[in-house]
């Protein structure tokens, strides 16, 4: 009985190294791929999320300033275009009144 214990034992003992040996080597292999993948990404200089979401905020705040600025030049349009349709019966008033004095002035000017 102690012969049968004893290979047992040594079994045992090989198939714990074994099992060792394969864990070891596993978290190498892990490790090299890890190690060869930053390599990979390094080299294709990409950003980090941080970084991303950085820009998508500083994104957002330009394009909510980007439509509030939008919406003041449409309201100072109207009011330049209102302003305008008050003044355009003067101004055409007003040059009506230019041409007529200055051909009143020269008279040359309307013989050629």
């Amino acid at each position: 009985m102690s012969g049968n214990r004893s290979i047992l034992d040594d079994v045992s003992k090989l198939a714990t190294s074994a099992a060792g040996l394969v864990q070891g080597a596993g978290r190498e292999a892990e490790t090299l791929l890890r190690q060869r993948l930053e390599r990979l990404l390094d080299r294709m200089d990409l950003i980090t999320r941080e970084e991303f979401d950085v820009v998508k905020a500083m994104a957002e705040k330009a394009r909510t300033e980007n439509e509030a600025l939008n919406k003041r030049v449409a309201a100072l349009e109207k009011v330049i275009q209102a302003g305008n349709a008050k003044r355009t019966p003067r101004a055409a008033a007003a040059s009506k009144t230019k041409v007529a004095a200055k051909a009143k002035v020269n008279p040359a000017a309307k013989a050629k």
